[in-house]
């Protein structure tokens, strides 16, 4: 089968692009792949982060990607456009995670052969931070697709918000595998600089930090456990800080948290899920996030927040623990139970037998499945 998936890849990184990489390299195993990609994916102005692309030292894999398509140069759609067409594929495949990739996105989908088959995999339909174009974006985007592919039922609500009759596979988002293996916790401490903090018990906020994510509230809830839980708090801010820096020192929490906020690269996210007892998700909204895939690969419970798919994605008191009220007490308790019941051996031997059929085979090999029902 001849595909052509267009979305971010390498030289741009993140989740998204680290996601893309990981179907990429198990399709191209059984069928012809071209990865397109944006000659400019965010324009600087609009980017929170410090840069969109990969650094000399990020361990990610370098996807022979064409960079092609600017979100906001419409010219680039209609080369895009004809250049895809002209290549003929069976199947075009699509990343959606943003009302702005919507015009860009959409225009290159809506003029394809009906040969072509076009499935968008859905990060998010209704996004974290609402803006007024986002339900004509999502009309258009959406309507030029003939299928999906949903992870949350969160997502799949929101797709069937707008298209009622959608076509739609839902598959779980695979456990991320490509972070190395799991380190001695002395070991990943080490790496870290953090060895005095050995016999504490350690809880991680992992992931890019913005105001949906609540990490305030998870500062809330350390203030009142106890001085044997220690925080590492590792991710790039998108905004500002200061919001934290303020709870931080008004709480008087600043010798029990480790602040590692810049981008965190491949090649050092085992350091944090090895150094950690548990990885905390204190989300106010949700669709699904990419964080607990990479808990499960190193076997690392979660404790997260009942909102949006993260619970779809967690055994209450199997793998992790779910908490129903978004609040500094609700999160407080769930944490001192999770060490005082002293679960986390038991939760991470069932994380290791949901992993063996979580993969990024058989979710490669659904999406070719259900594009070829959908011909």
């Amino acid at each position: 089968m001849r595909i052509i998936f267009l979305s971010t890849f390498y030289p741009f990184r993140g989740g998204i692009a680290q996601f893309n990489a990981l179907v990429y390299r198990e399709m191209e195993k059984q069928h012809e792949v071209e990865a397109l990609t944006f000659s400019r994916q965010y324009p600087t102005i609009l980017f929170p982060g410090k840069t969109q692309l990969v650094a000399e030292n990020d361990a990610a894999d370098p996807i022979p990607s064409t960079r092609c398509l600017d979100t906001i140069n419409p010219f680039t759609y209609f080369l895009t456009a004809r250049r895809v067409r002209k290549m003929k594929p069976d199947l075009i495949i699509t990343k959606y995670w943003m009302t702005f990739f919507a015009p860009s996105l959409g225009f290159v989908l809506g003029r394809q052969s009906k040969n072509t088959v076009r499935i968008s995999i859905l990060d998010n339909v209704i996004p974290h931070e609402k803006r007024f174009f986002d339900n004509w974006c999502n009309r258009y985007f959406l309507k030029r697709n003939d299928g999906f592919i949903v992870m949350s039922e969160k997502v799949l609500k929101d797709l069937l918000h707008y298209l009622p009759n959608a076509k739609y596979l839902h598959i779980p988002h695979p456990v991320y595998n490509h972070f190395g293996e799991k380190l001695t916790r002395i070991k990943a401490l080490e790496n870290l600089g953090l060895e005095h903090i050995e016999r504490k018990n350690i809880v991680l906020f992992f992931g890019i930090i913005r105001d949906y994510k609540g990490l305030d509230v998870l500062l809330e809830a350390m203030a009142l456990l106890s001085d044997d839980y220690h925080l590492i708090v590792a991710g790039e801010v998108y905004g500002s800080f200061s919001k934290y820096e303020e709870i931080i020192e008004r709480l008087g929490l600043i010798n029990r948290i480790s602040l590692h906020n810049n981008y965190i690269s491949d090649d050092s996210v085992k350091d944090y899920f090895s150094a950690a007892d548990v990885c905390v998700l204190p989300y106010k909204t949700a669709t699904q996030s990419g964080i607990t895939s990479i808990s499960h690969h190193f076997e690392l419970p979660l404790i997260a927040t009942n909102v949006g798919g993260l619970a779809e994605t967690i055994l209450h008191n199997e793998t992790g623990l779910v908490v129903d009220e978004v609040s500094d007490q609700a999160l407080f308790l769930s944490i001192q139970h999770y060490f005082d019941a002293k679960v986390k051996e038991a939760f991470s031997a069932t994380i290791k037998l949901h992993n063996t059929e979580n993969n990024w085979v058989n979710f490669s090999e659904k999406i070719i499945r259900f594009s070829n029902d959908l011909r």
